[in-house]
């Protein structure tokens, strides 16, 4: 056989495979989170060198390898590799077109019959081509889901981040209430961190969703779901790290339109109430969206330096027709305008530097109109309202990003990573209502048999404060070395979080000094006249009808600083055992509205464990586990509310009439005082009674065991099995009858002692609070045992939140002919919090739900979590049918989301109203009120890029939802109103699955 023929040739797989895979022993080690890591074996006789060079910026390496045949490249760029292995200056073997992919390790190894096993193939001297290496990555311990940009491009899936991280196992859409966003593993949707070149561009307030970046410009899109090493933090769910494209030797360029039409879309379900009335209807709320997309790469300086910039421009045109409860047209035009630029300077083959910058702004102008459901006729002009950088929740906050990134191989085993980066988001929102000022009313009361919704003429409701504007900056150090059999890595990870934000209500001023208005909301009085912890209510014999006033205003600036050092070792023990060991420590420092520090979290510990068996040393089959603790600080936009001066203001009252205009009540008449819900009465209050002294962070467990094994050349399968409990939470309570029973238990006089409204705390712990005993400002600590939370022999119980999950898959690897994966997962997620949210009723305050307020609303909190999807199926990949077409598919299958009944506890005991797992006076434990429907959703696309244009010119059409299926995601889950009476509202559809549409796009590769 010639030496020179390629092994594709005349090498068997098998043997090949098994010498390559035999080059996994002693090498494995740490990758970045925007980097990946190439290692290897050489067998004595091939050489002492290896040399890797991008293919497409020219970059090199020249590797030596060690004493044992191993060698290792750390921190290396994203991209094409070519990889020799050299003696004495000539090249004796090559693979070339490696691909490296984002904290990934890659075996690449060159080892000859003699130093592996007797019947494998001899490989020396012979020129390896292509890419036939191991596709079980046996230096890693946790759990990763990475998606490339050619995936991207071909897969019949939404142009989003979010859509993109759906396809990872266990991922399941977060409620609609918190707009585009994912849970990860039974978290919250809050609970997630998200980064684009190594920074965090996760929302600054909540938490909630990203500052995105053009669509095209992600090269490779990388989703942990769990097992993340020492250098992640600040997450509970998952992971989404993103690494953009950069330039490369040769001029590059090219663009695309997408046209989505609004022809094309079929009509959404309508929404009825339980009593069959109609509440929506949706057949003419539809849209469609032309964008339009550019880049161009290349170099400035050949094998120095370069530049990749792109850009989208989005343009949404639809109508939406409000519910009856909110009728209104609105015809709504939507610009999203997205930039980046990346330069990358190769200052030397041991020195780089990468600077990018990206811009994503979204503008939205409504223009609202009045409309009877009565004669189905559209009424006057009502105004319009604008926002910018404000989507549903604030999960889309957009803003401006700046980077700069610097790589140093200072030796062979020594490697310095320093990143720096900036955001700045700016958001606001305006009305221009003709109508005057019109105040936001909500709830309904029932009449004559009917549900009665007051008219109104508000526009939005409740508004964003002016001015609101986020910002962070924050950077990161990491030092890699290796040493003998251990890969060491320590670093520095520092961000800060600044945010001036806070809401009010549209409508007239109140007169109250903070300015803002009143809402109003109605409801039916019950038969008694009376209002369970509103002694002073007491409603004239008759009355069937009431509303409440209720004044709302908060706004502040408020920081929050993270701070962490980790260190981690992977550690090859012998041949085929792989330990990783990572330690991290936290530090949270949350700061209120008038600069004091409220919450100071120091020496918050986690530890990371993992383990690796390379079972027959080959690569082919791979058993692995790990163990670890996440923490996550608590979001700054709780000092808005909980730690800074808010008011909320409730007052019961009767009305003669109701204006047909404005829906305000007219006669009003207030019946008994006004209530600060919570305490939000407008102090200010002392950082020393906002939270409780010594607070642990907020934090969870994970434990999760697995295997991936290999199926001839193409096949993987695997399982994997994981478990994960929270430990600590933070959340307020809000109930002064604690304190009072410790003074009794101790003997201590509580009857002068300031009590603030809530205080942060730890749920189902016991908890030390700094208490003014006497109004002077004499603090004392109080310490509350779980016994002094009980009352009436009700209590807070223990924290609980575990999921489990177990994992099948199969993924086939691309062979230039056909690519897919299937995921199936079975998993439980379950307990009495779900964490940072409350979507049981989109309750949109991380951190600060109604949850843990007090004692009662926690019983029957226990069952299935709103995030819990028994059974999910995934299957997704492409078929290149014949170089000139491309078909493609994506399909979930996922069981629907448990139900709740929530209403009014006998004698409402904290003056709650309808906020309790109970309905019909009778206790209704989480999840009892059965499941929402399965969802079936599959996707389709088809790619043709004719010959004619030397396949760089691409016609595609994709269908989404082909079958147009419609089912719920979510419902109003409150079935009482606050006086206990039954209400139409309940089970309501807040959410369906997307009907079926069409996208059409051309696209063009220079």
């Amino acid at each position: 056989m010639s030496k020179n023929h390629s092994a594709r040739l005349f090498l068997r797989p098998t043997a090949l495979a098994l010498a390559l895979g035999l080059a996994a022993a002693g090498n494995v080690y740490a990758q970045s989170n925007a980097s990946g890591v190439v290692f290897g074996r050489v067998s004595a006789d091939q050489g002492t060198t290896v040399h890797l060079q991008n293919v497409d910026t020219g970059l090199s390496r020249d590797i030596n390898v060690d004493a044992e045949g191993r060698y290792r490249a750390s921190s290396l760029p994203v991209g094409r590799y070519n990889i020799s292995v050299m003696r004495d200056g000539a090249t004796v073997s090559t693979r070339e077109n490696v691909s490296v992919q984002i904290g990934s390790g890659t075996d690449v190894s060159f080892v000859t019959d003699a130093a592996s096993a007797a019947n494998a193939a001899t490989l020396e001297g012979i020129q390896v081509t292509g890419t036939a290496l191991p596709t079980i990555d046996v230096s890693s311990v946790d759990s990763r889901t990475v998606l490339t940009a050619e995936q991207l491009q071909k897969l019949p899936i939404a142009r989003d981040v979010t859509s993109a991280a759906l396809l990872a196992p266990g991922a399941v859409g977060g409620d609609s209430r918190y707009g585009n966003v994912a849970s990860f593993g039974g978290a919250s949707a809050a609970e997630n961190q998200y980064y684009v070149n190594g920074y965090a561009v996760t929302n600054a307030l909540t938490g909630l969703g990203l500052i995105s970046l053009p669509y095209d410009a992600i090269d490779q899109q990388q989703i942990f779901t769990g097992g993340y090493g020492a250098e992640y933090g600040r997450s509970t769910g998952g992971v989404v790290n993103m690494i953009t494209k950069r330039g490369g030797n040769t001029w590059k360029a090219g663009g695309q339109v997408i046209y989505t039409p609004e022809a094309l879309r079929d009509d959404p379900r309508n929404i009825y109430l339980t009593n069959g009335q109609l509440y929506q209807d949706r057949t003419k709320n539809k849209s469609w969206s032309t964008e339009y997309s550019a880049y161009i790469s290349g170099p400035l300086v050949k094998d120095k330096l370069f530049l990749y910039a792109t850009g989208d421009f989005i343009r949404t045109e639809g109508f939406t027709r409000g519910s009856t409860a909110a009728a209104t047209d609105t015809n709504y035009t939507t610009k999203t305008n997205r930039y980046l630029a990346k330069i990358d300077w190769n200052i030397s083959d041991n020195h780089l530097l990468e600077l990018t910058g990206f811009s994503d702004k979204t503008t939205e102008q409504n223009d609202i109109y009045a409309y009877s459901y009565a004669t189905g006729n559209r009424g006057a002009y009502r105004g319009s309202l604008y926002n910018k950088n404000y989507g549903t929740a604030g999960a889309t906050p957009g803003g401006d990003v700046y980077i700069g990134k610097y790589t140093g191989y200072l030796t062979d085993d020594l490697t310095v990573n320093a990143l720096y980066g900036h955001s700045s988001t700016k958001h606001q929102q305006t009305v221009n209502s003709v109508g005057g000022e019109c105040p936001l009313i909500t709830g309904s009361f029932n009449e004559n048999g009917r549900t009665i919704f007051p008219p109104n003429c508000y526009l939005q409701g409740q508004l964003l404060a002016p001015g609101a504007e986020d910002k962070t900056h924050g950077w990161r150090l990491d030092v890699e070395y290796r040493v003998g059999d251990h890969d060491l890595r320590a670093g520095l990870d520092n961000q800060t979080l600044e945010s001036f934000s806070g809401n009010s209500y549209e409508g007239p001023d109140s007169g109250r000094a903070n300015g803002g208005a009143y809402y109003w909301t109605y409801g039916n009085a019950p038969a008694s006249g009376t209002i369970n912890g509103y002694p002073d209510v007491l409603f004239p014999a008759g009355t069937t009808r009431y509303v409440q006033r209720v004044y709302y205003y908060a706004a502040s600036n408020v920081k929050t600083v993270q701070e962490a050092q980790f260190i981690e070792d992977h550690w090859q023990v012998n041949d085929r055992w792989l330990a990783y060991i990572g330690l991290r420590n936290e530090q949270f420092k949350n700061v209120n509205g008038a600069g004091d520090v409220y919450v100071k979290q120091r020496h918050q510990l986690a530890p990371r464990l993992g383990l690796t068996w390379d079972v027959f040393g080959d690569s082919s089959l791979k058993v692995y586990g790990n163990a670890g603790r996440y923490h996550l600080a608590i979001p700054s936009n709780v000092a808005i509310r909980a730690a800074s001066g808010s008011y909320f203001l409730r007052q019961f009252g009767t009305f003669d009439s109701i204006d047909p205009v404005t829906g305000m009540p007219v006669g009003f008449v207030p019946n008994g005082r006004e209530y600060a819900s919570n305490g939000h009465d407008g102090t200010n209050p002392d950082p020393r009674t906002i939270a409780a002294k010594g607070m642990d962070a907020y934090y969870q467990d994970e434990y999760i065991l697995g295997f991936d094994k290999q199926l001839g050349s193409d096949w993987v399968v695997g399982a994997k099995a994981t478990l994960r409990k929270l430990k600590s939470s933070i959340d307020d309570f809000c109930d002064s009858r604690p304190f009072e029973n410790w003074g009794a238990r101790n003997g201590v006089d509580m009857s002068n002692a300031t009590i603030s409204g809530c205080y942060l705390f730890n749920p189902g712990k016991s908890n030390t609070f700094q208490v003014d005993m006497d109004g002077n400002g004499n603090f004392r600590d109080v310490t509350l045992t779980k016994g002094d939370f009980t009352n009436n022999g009700i209590g807070f119980p223990d924290l609980k939140r575990k999921y489990y999950a177990l994992n099948l898959y199969a993924e086939k690897q691309f062979d230039e002919k056909w690519y897919a994966k299937f995921d199936y997962v079975f998993s439980r997620s379950y307990g009495n919090s779900e964490g940072m949210l409350k979507s049981d009723i989109g309750q949109r305050d991380p951190s600060v739900t109604q949850d843990w307020d007090a004692p009662e609303i926690m019983v029957g909190s226990n069952g299935p979590l709103p995030n819990d999807r028994t059974h999910q199926f995934k299957a997704y990949g492409f078929y290149q049918m014949t170089p000139e077409w491309l078909l493609s598919a994506n399909m979930v299958v996922a069981s629907g989301r448990p139900v709740n009944c929530i209403g009014l506890a006998p004698g409402d005991p904290i003056q709650y109203g309808a906020s309790y797992f109970y309905c019909d006076g009778k206790l209704s434990p989480r999840g009892s009120r059965g499941r929402l429907p399965w969802t079936q959703q599959l996707n389709v696309g088809a790619e043709w890029r004719p010959a004619f244009a030397d396949h760089k010119l691409g016609f595609n059409v994709d269908v989404f939802n082909v079958f147009s299926q419609q089912r719920e995601t979510s419902v109003i889950e409150v079935g009482e109103n606050a006086a206990g009476v039954p209400v139409a509202t309940y089970k309501r559809a807040n959410s369906y699955t997307q009907p079926r549409y069409f996208r059409f796009s051309v696209r063009y590769d220079l």
